[in-house]
């Protein structure tokens, strides 16, 4: 779906509000799985972290949640394995 032009505004309109999000104990964050739907804290999830970068796996059926890889320049997230991240809003 397309929206009218007069409502669109570029990425820096948000960015207040991500700063927030991505300000918190990432531990507590409920990740849902997109494969099997399970909800679980991110501290209960399998990681495996010795590689170039660190895997995030559903604890309930293995599947691929999150990869996390840090370079020189820049952090590169890839979270399409979840349907959701329930970030508590700060107060």
């Amino acid at each position: 779906m397309q929206y009218p032009d007069e409502l669109a505004v570029d990425g820096n309109a948000v960015a207040g509000s991500l700063a927030e999000i991505f300000a918190v104990d990432v531990t507590s964050v409920r990740v849902t799985c997109n494969h099997c739907g399970e909800t679980k804290p991110l501290a209960e999830e399998t990681a495996y972290v010795r590689g170039p970068g660190s895997v995030l796996r559903c604890a309930g059926c293995a599947s691929i949640v999150g990869r996390f890889a840090k370079a020189r320049d820049a952090v590169w997230l890839d979270l399409r394995g979840s349907a959701a991240w329930q970030i508590r809003a700060t107060q």
